[in-house]
């Protein structure tokens, strides 16, 4: 970076690539809610049973198997869209898909049943993940050096942030005002922001000069490359710490999974109505993501990957458990009718306001800080991470299993949480449950905090930047 970039940090994030990558980031992670937790929430309103909502949660498994298909993408041009380039022709057809299935959802509804609905979000989650191979390959190849990767996977999370807040609380204001179909069918227009991004960003010639190098895919040598290469290069890059690195991955992101689909039921039967919940998040929740992801990247400038993912954990694993004081409160007095509040400045004054005066709604505002900030913190720590351990002419497909891995625990145990809560309502009660449910979730995370801990000690500098 420029000397002047230096002695003004912030100018960085101004830049023509950094603002493309903060678009891209919500792009990404638009998509991501409305077929997880953000459905779960709908689905309850329609008395949908939790049962059932934990085991639709499994419709995010093809997150996980992204690196199944991420060798063609890597290798090929998006059918009709190819003169864009490899990497923007393929981000574009993926975001055309997920507004249309999205636009499907909220034209359908839940009056085909569920089996319908779910099909649908399965077609958006598997667009969405093509998008995500995509976007996390330019960004890795688009990335000049290890401190521009760091700056645009903090971009990236910003905006990332930005899209799970969008469509974890605006939508609940707007769902209790205009309805969850005509809210589906607006996040689905809104995928129009990350085609926009899409057509202005740069292909990244960096990457193109590698890949023309390479067999073509229709060959058997390319083929074997373009599958069996990426798999290779990681293992003899990074030798016996390897698995243990994976073994890592996949367990650090565990207590976020696990909780989600059980979060907005318990708003739900606790009595939070969505216009609070949506209040909080948009307000002090807002402020707690960005502030966490602004330390996250902090922290991994100043101290490295490892101690960085370590003080995650912690945090992560803290603000889940801390969901049980929720439940154990008991239920919310009446709605205080925050969606009255018209400017930002006024949302957060009432929501501070009435935060002061009532212990239950105190309480959730500081669970949803100290939710935010965590995560947002973990999860820049952890892409940072994942986007130091690829090599330059397999950057889709072996960032696509690092995500893979992180993902696919999760994904799998996830979908129990409801039968979960659901077993030990008959001994603990359903708030027992909750609470019981939510401090297990946070202990599952002690193991990733461990793993790490070993690969500080065997390995405290990991590469930073893009690899070789």
């Amino acid at each position: 970076m420029s000397a002047s970039t230096t002695r003004h940090p912030w100018r960085a994030y101004l830049r023509p690539k950094t603002l493309v990558m903060l678009v891209l980031g919500f792009s990404s992670g638009l998509p991501f809610l409305l077929t997880g937790n953000t459905l779960g929430y709908w689905l309850r309103d329609e008395g949908t049973s939790l049962a059932a909502i934990g085991f639709l949660a499994w419709v995010q498994t093809v997150y996980f198997l992204k690196f199944l298909w991420a060798p063609l993408i890597d290798r090929t041009h998006a059918p009709l869209l190819g003169f864009l380039g490899s990497r923007r022709g393929w981000m574009a057809l993926a975001q055309i898909a997920v507004g249309a299935a999205l636009a499907a959802m909220a034209l359908l509804g839940t009056r085909y049943g569920l089996v319908v609905l779910g099909l649908l979000a399965m077609l958006v989650a598997f667009a969405s993940a093509t998008q995500d191979i995509v976007i996390d390959a330019w960004r890795i190849e688009a990335s000049d050096s290890g401190e521009e990767l760091g700056l645009l996977s903090s971009a990236y999370q910003f905006g990332y942030r930005l899209a799970l807040i969008a469509t974890d609380a605006l939508i609940l204001i707007a769902a209790a005002h205009l309805g969850w179909r005509a809210s589906y069918a607006v996040y689905g227009a809104a995928m129009v922001i990350g085609l926009a991004a899409t057509l202005f960003a740069a292909e990244p010639a960096r990457a193109d000069e590698v890949m023309q190098a390479k067999a073509r895919i229709t060959s058997l040598r390319g083929f074997a490359d373009s599958v069996a290469g990426p798999f290779r290069v990681f293992i003899e890059t990074h030798g016996g710490l390897a698995l243990l690195m994976l073994a890592a991955i996949s367990l650090y992101r565990l207590p976020d999974f696990i909780m989600g689909p059980m979060a907005n039921p318990l708003y739900h039967d606790i009595g939070l109505s969505k216009d609070w919940v949506g209040a909080v998040r948009i307000s002090v929740g807002l402020i707690a993501s960005f502030a966490g992801v602004a330390a996250g990247g902090a922290w991994v400038l100043r101290f490295g990957y490892m101690s960085a993912l370590v003080a995650g954990g912690i945090l992560q694993a803290a603000a889940v458990a801390a969901y049980a004081f929720l439940p154990l409160m008991g239920p919310v007095p009446a709605d205080f009718g925050i969606a009255a509040q018209h400017s930002w400045l006024g949302l957060l004054a009432a929501v501070v306001s009435t935060t002061v005066h009532e212990p239950h709604l105190r309480t959730f505002a500081l669970v949803m800080v100290g939710d935010n900030f965590g995560i947002g913190f973990a999860g820049v720590a952890l892409v940072s991470y994942m986007s130091s351990l690829t090599s330059l002419g397999y950057t889709a497909t072996q960032y696509a299993l690092l995500s893979s891995t992180y993902a696919w625990v999760g994904k799998l145990v996830k979908g129990l949480s409801g039968v979960v809560v659901q077993g030990l309502t008959p001994a603990l009660g359903l708030m027992g449950a909750y609470a019981a449910f939510f401090v297990a979730a946070g202990l599952i995370g002690i193991p990733a905090i461990v793993l790490f801990l070993v690969l500080e000690a065997r390995q405290p500098r990991p590469a930073a930047g893009p690899g070789s």
